[in-house]
């Protein structure tokens, strides 16, 4: 059974966050679907981890391809898993359910925290989670550093 861990964005925004969360899931040997809500959205993002400052090469595809099976990341605004993922991270809102979560390794839920709409949305989202029995934690940024400040 997995659980849902939630990232409270504030002081690095989504485009910086997210590939350091998809190198250690890819780390994990997971497989891994972005999940958003918006495809002209996932199309930016998709554009910004072509982009990714450093040495590593985040290696993924926007679903809809040929060779959606073998991509390692998957960016996608619907719920299947063609790449077979066993971890999902959802983001600008995208919905998750609790079977998702008790099936797979690990769902990310990552929300703007400058965004009010978005912290509801995230709040919403781990009262249905956790009301549904699943194991999730809250983690947010502070000093520069993710600490744990809830756990259910």
């Amino acid at each position: 059974m997995g659980a849902a861990y939630f990232y409270h964005l504030t002081r690095r925004p989504l485009e910086v966050t997210l590939p350091l969360l998809l190198e250690r899931a890819l780390g994990a040997g997971w497989r891994v679907a972005v999940r958003g809500s918006d495809a002209a959205r996932l199309d930016w993002l998709d554009a910004r981890l072509w982009a990714v400052p450093g040495e590593s090469f985040l290696p993924h595809g926007r679903a809809g391809g040929p060779h959606d099976a073998l991509q390692p990341v998957l960016l996608t605004t619907g719920a299947e898993r063609p790449n077979g993922a066993v971890c999902v991270m959802a983001v600008d809102g995208a919905e998750v359910t609790a079977e998702e979560v008790q099936a797979l390794e690990r769902v990310c839920i990552l929300f703007d925290g400058l965004d009010e709409a978005a912290k509801q949305r995230a709040r919403a989202q781990w009262r249905t989670l956790t009301g549904a029995g699943c194991a999730a934690q809250y983690w947010a940024e502070d000093s520069g550093r993710w600490v744990k400040k809830a756990e259910a």
